[in-house]
């Protein structure tokens, strides 16, 4: 009597991924687990070398094209090219973004408005010119990283919780528009995930580095494979029935006291 074969419902085989930002960081490890779970992955950045050296350390499952997420006029041909060369995009994952620490009242109206571009428009267009091509198909996993800056107040970030407390809001909006068509939207929420910059800011902090430690229940910092791996699940058939949600990957930070 033969056993019956079940579907592992994490098995990411035959789907192709889109990582913005994906050359390092969380990018880079998000890109990862996708690869482990049996994708492909196209990743963009700015940085060439960077995104080089990402797909040396990635495989043969991986490819990159530089890209500018701020540039909004590029966003069509990108989107056209990686489908043109790699097939259809099952996933997209708005990682791409940048951050600045400055006093409030010191920041410039330029500078706001450069987090705002990068983090919030560029990752809306390409979120619309990617959905296209998924509500026609009428299947697709679209995730975003939202922040813990999102959720609660840290100090010195005002550009970056405007734009990432925007793009939570955004998730929920896009999951009640896109998931009758079949594409599901969804958030994650990193922690403080260990990383060379984590250390580097938060040594030269050790007030803010105890209140990090001192609120996380867990008592540690992540690793990107925990968010990889949260990627992971909600690419997959495992989260079939989850669209509109905000993820915290914090180890119990932000609900910590």
């Amino acid at each position: 009597m033969s056993k019956k074969k079940y579907k592992n419902p994490f098995d990411l085989t035959g789907k192709t991924a889109l990582v913005t930002g994906g050359g390092t960081g969380l990018g880079l490890g998000m890109s990862k687990a996708f690869i482990e779970a049996g994708a492909k992955v196209i990743i963009t950045g700015r940085r060439e070398e960077k995104l080089r050296e990402a797909c040396e350390i990635l495989g043969i499952h991986a490819t990159y094209v530089v890209n500018d997420i701020a540039d909004l006029s590029s966003i069509p041909g990108l989107v056209a090219a990686v489908e043109r060369n790699s097939g259809n995009i099952d996933i997209l994952v708005n990682n791409a973004g940048i951050n600045l620490k400055k006093p409030t009242l010191e920041v410039t109206d330029e500078e706001f408005a450069t987090i705002i571009q990068t983090n919030l428009l560029g990752l809306f267009a390409l979120t619309r010119e990617v959905s296209k091509k998924m509500v026609e198909r009428g299947s697709g996993s679209i995730i975003m990283i939202t922040s813990m800056a999102a959720m609660y107040g840290l100090s010195q970030v005002s550009p970056y919780a405007a734009s990432k407390s925007a793009v939570l809001g955004m998730t929920r909006v896009l999951a009640s528009d896109l998931s009758p068509h079949g594409v599901r939207v969804n958030a994650i929420a990193p922690g403080f995930i260990e990383s060379p910059m984590l250390h580097k800011a938060l040594n030269a902090d050790p007030e803010r580095k105890q209140k990090v430690i001192g609120r996380t229940p867990m008592g540690r910092y992540g690793q990107p494979e925990d968010i990889g791996h949260a990627a992971v699940f909600l690419a997959s058939d495992a989260a079939k029935f989850v669209t509109g949600i905000n993820l915290p990957i914090d180890g119990g930070n932000s609900s910590g006291f």
